[in-house]
């Protein structure tokens, strides 16, 4: 079996070969493609010198069983439907394919049913799939009405540039310094008033939980945190919950820690989220402004649940599945 990474130079890039690393699938070869600025770089990896080849139109004549793309939208856009066309499936982590009516959207303790839809399959947006880890158990035993995101979200869910304007007190990628700052701004903003990432969370949550009825609203700030999202998550259920059947739905949810002990001082933080693979949730109370009100608090690494593990869990379940 052989697997493509595409973007294998860039931030998540590199946690995709660390998450493969750890999880040793039962894959034969990996071949580690990039752009022409990082073509010919070297990596160790898999106790072996690997070297990162130019992505090209003819890159997948060779045959490749799947492909992990990391490497933006408009590289996703043309060079993932010719790797779908030399018979590889591709998981591809940027925005192209998320809204995709015919493309699955997936997070393998949410939807893993639909990832066989497409041999193009879409890793959702990061701050998407820790909430909707969080809110599949709700959403099953309940139903849910409305859901309000409000989003604390680490400097390297922009890359390297936001990742270094913290490390380097700059403002480079961001419109102002983000030391010992918030910005309410992430990604474009919209006609609507509401920005891109704003936009993605309401849109990507309806697809993954196929309910396009769902009421949501969402604010995402930038917070000076190297790795690592923080979301408050305010949800009005359909029906009446105590909230000790809430903490065993989530002691019991696939991909999920519950750490909420107040007595303790114990809740999800970044830094205690940070390389792990799970989604962490704390701080489960009742919202008393409403009836059948619920209020958490959601964490999880961006790099890696947000983007790389999920991916290479989708790449594992497909592989499992066969």
């Amino acid at each position: 079996m052989r697997i493509a990474i595409v973007g294998a130079s860039g931030m998540v890039g590199r946690m995709f070969l660390r998450v493969l690393e750890e999880k040793q699938l039962p894959i034969d070869e990996y071949v580690l493609f990039s752009s022409s600025r990082s073509a010919g770089q070297k990596v160790f990896f898999m106790n072996q010198e690997c070297t990162f080849q130019e992505l090209t139109e003819s890159s997948f004549d060779s045959g490749f069983d799947y492909a992990l793309f990391s490497a933006g939208a408009s590289t996703s856009k043309k060079f993932a439907p010719i790797a779908k066309e030399k018979g590889c499936t591709v998981i591809d982590n940027s925005s192209c394919w998320r809204m995709d009516p015919q493309i699955p959207l997936v997070v393998p303790e949410v939807n893993p049913e639909t990832a066989r839809q497409n041999k193009i399959i879409a890793n959702p947006n990061c701050s998407t799939i820790q909430a909707v880890v969080a809110l599949k158990p709700l959403y099953d035993k309940y139903g849910i009405k409305r859901i309000i995101y409000s989003t604390y979200q680490a400097v390297s869910g922009a890359g390297l540039g936001g990742f270094n304007d913290l490390k380097n007190n700059t403002s480079e990628k961001f419109p102002y310094p983000i030391t010992a700052n918030c910005i309410p701004h992430i990604d474009v903003f919209e006609e609507n008033g509401y920005t891109k990432e704003e936009m993605k969370m309401i849109n990507e949550t309806r697809k993954i939980l196929n309910d396009y009825s769902l009421q949501i609203t969402a604010t995402t700030v930038r917070v000076p945190v190297f790795f690592g999202h923080s979301e408050s998550i305010n949800v009005e259920l359909k029906q009446p919950f105590e909230i000790e059947e809430v903490r065993e739905l989530f002691r019991n949810a696939p991909g999920v820690v519950l750490q909420d002990d107040i007595s303790k001082n114990l809740y999800p933080m970044p830094i205690l989220a940070e390389n792990k693979d799970e989604v962490f949730i704390g701080r489960i109370r009742r919202d008393y402004s409403i009836e059948n009100g619920l209020n958490l608090w959601v964490v999880a690494d961006n790099l890696r649940k947000g983007a790389a593990s999920n991916a290479v869990q989708i790449l594992e379940k497909l592989i499992n599945s066969k």
